[in-house]
């Protein structure tokens, strides 16, 4: 499968995923986003949020796909 091909269906997978997890209030137990670990910064005319946690496991996630597909 050509690396173009790959990437576009990666995007589309990744938009559904971010609608459904934005609009979707049967998949609120996630708390992506929300997780002990993300990083959440408020100061007077300053905030910072970094998720940290999140993006960890987002990345084992799609390691453990990709790994899978592999095979």
């Amino acid at each position: 499968m050509p690396i173009g091909r790959l990437l576009i269906i990666l995007g589309l997978v990744l938009i559904a995923m971010g609608l459904a997890i934005t609009y979707s209030d049967s998949l609120s137990w996630l708390r992506l986003g929300r997780l002990p670990g993300d990083i959440r910064i408020k100061r007077d005319g300053f905030s910072f949020y970094f998720p940290l946690t999140t993006c960890l496991l987002i990345s084992l996630l799609l390691t453990f796909i990709f790994y899978l597909f592999r095979k």
